[in-house]
């Protein structure tokens, strides 16, 4: 039987409504600790053009770490392969900015969705290039997949980001060390911080992961915009480390790739089906969306969409 998706977007909704507000935001970049606590977005795009949305769907916020999933899609475009030489596909335990783990790996991250794997992919993906050209071509990307050119870096959060990305940096200065970092570390943290601080609402950014639902094609142009086999190993990258030392706990509850962002967001995959994003700024202690992953898992169960079922 078929499940009325509709149905399961705004059962899951109701369901986590009432924890709307619980959970903390990511108070340590400025321009995130102002946002509204109470903001709760839900959004699932199907491959005909379809999109089931509820509350706060249509308001941008900062996807933060989401923007990893794109960036790691475009560097496996550019360099393919030769990626996997600067960083690993293994989950990390571990905080997403640990600066000991890094160090006792010689350099090497262990995955591309911890703070330092982004580096070193955003790194892998400069190839040579200016950083403003870089950041063009995520943004461009990104529009493309949501169909909206209105998608924008939020210039507050990327200051921000900059002005308390201290970690970040010191985090390319150890890979700089090991000699696992190809261009100056200011530059590589320049794009790094400029693509985590993209701004999207739910609707778009659910729009814009459809191709990882769809073996790596844009669904509504037809476009391979990746390898098929890439977008796989993708999507087993993101149910394995997408929410860092929380990726277990989950991957047990709602069993789809995800990724979460400390701006509140979590992208959902569905291979075959669809893509999901949701958006409540509070977070849990590990730094995934409290309310979000509450949502996730009732749609999941409702929707029979885990892939364990």
């Amino acid at each position: 039987m078929t499940p009325d998706l509709a149905r399961c977007v705004a059962e899951a909704y109701q369901v986590a409504l009432p924890h709307r507000g619980q959970g903390r935001v990511a108070d340590y970049i400025p321009a995130l600790a102002k946002v509204d606590p109470n903001h709760f977005g839900f959004a699932l795009a199907l491959p005909d053009g379809t999109v089931h949305a509820a509350g706060d769907a249509d308001i941008a916020f900062s996807i933060q770490s989401v923007s990893k999933v794109f960036t790691l899609a475009l560097a496996l475009r550019r360099v393919g392969s030769s990626l996997w030489d600067s960083v690993g596909r293994e989950p990390s335990g571990s905080a997403f900015n640990s600066i000991v783990q890094l160090e006792s790996e010689q350099g090497i991250p262990r995955n591309p969705l911890i703070n330092a794997g982004a580096i070193a992919t955003t790194d892998r993906l400069i190839d040579g290039r200016g950083g403003d050209a870089v950041v063009d071509e995520i943004l461009d990307f990104i529009r493309a997949r949501a169909g909206d050119d209105g998608v924008d870096i939020d210039r507050d959060v990327a200051a921000s980001e900059s002005e308390t990305g201290a970690r970040n940096r010191s985090l390319g200065y150890f890979m700089q060390a090991f000699d696992n970092l190809r261009h100056p570390v200011e530059a590589v943290t320049g794009v790094y911080f400029r693509q985590c601080a993209i701004a999207m609402s739910c609707r778009q950014l659910a729009k814009a992961g459809l191709f990882l639902a769809m073996e790596g094609r844009d669904p509504l142009t037809g476009e391979q915009l990746i390898d098929p086999h890439r977008a796989r190993r993708i999507n087993a990258i993101m149910m394995l480390c997408g929410h860092y030392d929380n990726s277990g706990e989950f991957a047990f509850r709602v069993g789809l790739p995800g990724k979460s962002g400390v701006g509140g967001g979590i992208l959902c995959i569905a291979p075959g089906q669809g893509s999901i994003a949701v958006w409540s700024p509070g977070l849990n202690e590990a730094g995934t969306s409290l309310v979000g992953a509450l949502a996730l898992e009732h749609f999941a169960y409702a929707a029979g969409w885990s892939v364990f079922d």
